[in-house]
C-alpha cells in the first residue's frame, strides 16, 4: 500500500500540533485532515473512512480514550494511535488494552512516530491481506472451486492433493488460460501453510527494477523516488507460500539473485546489506519450454532445478472436453444471477458449439465467451447466435463482413496478444505499431487479460 492509499485522521485540541502534523505526513504523500476535538472528528468520519486515526487523550468533552472505544466499535480495523503528553503506563495499557494499536508520548519524536505510523501501515495491509486469504480460503474450498470429472482433471486433482500436505516446490506448466493460478492457490490452501499469505507475482508484467522493488522492497532512500521503506512481496510471504506466474520470463540478474534467497533463505531490501530470513513454500508457473530456456542459456539450469522438484502439468480445455457443459453451466449461473437476467439454460445447439471450439484460450476464453453471450443474450435460452469467439474469426459465419472496422482491429489486437501470450513489444512488433499506440488500442477498446 503507498501513502497516497492512506489515510490519516489527527485529532488534538492543539492548533500547532495538528498543524505540524498536518503538513508532515501531507509532504509524505498521504490522505491527511484533522480534527480539534471528538465532535470534529465524528463529522469527519461521516464523510469517509480513515485508515490511521492519531488521537490525543487530553481533549476539552470527550477524551481519546473513550473516543477510542467508539471509533473501533463501528469499525475495528482501524488504526488509532494514542498521542498524549501525559504519559503513563497505565494509560497506555488502557488505551491498548480497548484496542489501541501503540501510543507515543509528547513532545513527539519523528523518528519514533515516522516508525509507528510505518509500522501501522503495514498491520493495515496484512489485516487486508489477511482478509482476502480468508475469503479466498473460503472460495477455493468449496466444492466448485476446482470444476471438472474429467480423468485428465482428476489426475491433476490427485497429484494437487498429494503435493499441498509436503513442503515441496511445484511448477505448475500449461497453456495460458487453463488455470494454473488456480491450481496454484489450491495446493496453499490445502497445505500446512494455508493460514499465512499466498503473495501472487506476475513475473511477466513488470520490468526488471520494478520486480526487484517488489520483490524485496527497499529501505527509504534506497533510489530516487524510495521515499519511504517498502517491504517486498517475498518478505510479506513469510511463513506462506509465493506464486511465480510466469517464471520464464525474468532476466538472468534476477535469475541469479532469486537463486540465492531460495539456496540461503535470506533477503536484503535494495539499500541494505543486513539479511533478513525469510520462510515461504514456492509455487510457479509457465507455459514457456524452460528445458529449451536452459539449453539456449536463457534459464539458469540451478534455478531450474530448484523450482521443478515436483511438475503439474494442467491439461488443455480441448483434452477436457467432458468438462466443458459443466463449466459453461457454472459460468452461466454465476453471470446471470450477477446481471439480473433469467437465462434457464444453454440450447442443445450452442452447447455443441461450445464443445466443438478448440478453445485456444482455455477456460479463460470459455468463462469470457459465456459472459459476452449473457450480455446479449434476450432469451431465457442461450442460443449459438449469442456465441462469438475472440480468438477467432470463423470463415463461414454469415455475418462476418457486417463487423465494423474497429471491431476487425479489436480482434485482431486480442488474437495477436493472445498468441504472444500478452508480451507487449512483441504484439506491438507484429502489428507494425509502437508500444504506446498499442497501449492506447487496449485502454479504447478495452482489452485487458
Amino acid at each position: 500500500m503507498g501513502t497516497k492509499d492512506v489515510s490519516i485522521l489527527i485529532v488534538d485540541d492543539e492548533f500547532s500540533v495538528r498543524d505540524s502534523l498536518y503538513q508532515w505526513f501531507k509532504a509524505d504523500g498521504f490522505i491527511v485532515d484533522t480534527a480539534e476535538d471528538a465532535t470534529a472528528a465524528f463529522e469527519k468520519f461521516k464523510k469517509r473512512t480513515w485508515d490511521i486515526v492519531l488521537l490525543d487523550i487530553k481533549m476539552p468533552g470527550m477524551d481519546g480514550i473513550e473516543l477510542n472505544r467508539q471509533i473501533l466499535s463501528v469499525n475495528k480495523n482501524i488504526v488509532v494511535i494514542i498521542i498524549t503528553a501525559f504519559a503513563s503506563v497505565e494509560t497506555a495499557v488502557e488505551a491498548i488494552k480497548d484496542g489501541a494499536f501503540d501510543y507515543v508520548p509528547k513532545p513527539l519524536d519523528p523518528e519514533h512516530l515516522s516508525v509507528t505510523i510505518r509500522n501501522a501501515i503495514e498491520k493495515r495491509e496484512l489485516s487486508r491481506e489477511n482478509l482476502q486469504l480468508r475469503q479466498r480460503i473460503e472460495e477455493l474450498t468449496t466444492p466448485n472451486d476446482i470444476i471438472g470429472t474429467s480423468a485428465p482433471l482428476k489426475k491433476v486433482l490427485n497429484l494437487v492433493a498429494s503435493v499441498a500436505k509436503t513442503d515441496s516446490t511445484v511448477m505448475i506448466r500449461g497453456e495460458s488460460g487453463v488455470g494454473k493460478e488456480l491450481i496454484a492457490f489450491a495446493i496453499h490452501t490445502n497445505s500446512p501453510r494455508r493460514y499465512a499469505p499466498i503473495i501472487s507475482i506476475n513475473c511477466g508484467g513488470m520490468s526488471e527494477t520494478l520486480l526487484e522493488s517488489e520483490l524485496f522492497g527497499h529501505e527509504k532512500g534506497a533510489f530516487t523516488g524510495a521515499g519511504r521503506l517498502r517491504i517486498g512481496k517475498l518478505e510479506r510471504a513469510n511463513k506462506g507460500t509465493v506464486f511465480f506466474d510466469e517464471i520464464g520470463n525474468i532476466s538472468h540478474k534476477m535469475q541469479v539473485d532469486l537463486l540465492r534467497v531460495l539456496e540461503t533463505k535470506q533477503l536484503c531490501r535494495l539499500g541494505s546489506n543486513t539479511p533478513i530470513n525469510v520462510d515461504f513454500r514456492v509455487i510457479s508457473a509457465t507455459n514457456k519450454d524452460l528445458e529449451k530456456a536452459v539449453r539456449e542459456g536463457q534459464f539458469r539450469e540451478d534455478l531450474y532445478y530448484r523450482l521443478n522438484v515436483v511438475t503439474i502439468e494442467v491439461p488443455p480445455l480441448r483434452e477436457r472436453r467432458d468438462d466443458i457443459p459443466l463449466l459453461a453451466n457454472h459460468f452461466l449461473g454465476q453471470f446471470s444471477t450477477s446481471m439480473a437476467k433469467p437465462i434457464r439454460k444453454i440450447s442443445d445447439d450452442a452447447m455443441n458449439v461450445l464443445v466443438n471450439h478448440p478453445w485456444p484460450g482455455n477456460v479463460r476464453e470459455l468463462r469470457n465467451v459465456i459472459e459476452r453471450a449473457v450480455v446479449v443474450c434476450e432469451n431465457e435460452v442461450l442460443r449459438s447466435r449469442d456465441l462469438s469467439f475472440p480468438f477467432t474469426i470463423e470463415e463461414d459465419r454469415p455475418d462476418r463482413f457486417e463487423d465494423s472496422l474497429e471491431e476487425v482491429e479489436r480482434q485482431q489486437i486480442v488474437r495477436v496478444l493472445h498468441k504472444t501470450n500478452w508480451q507487449i513489444s512483441r504484439a506491438a512488433e507484429i502489428l507494425k505499431i509502437d508500444r504506446t499506440t498499442l497501449y492506447n488500442k487496449m485502454k479504447k477498446y478495452d482489452i485487458s487479460r
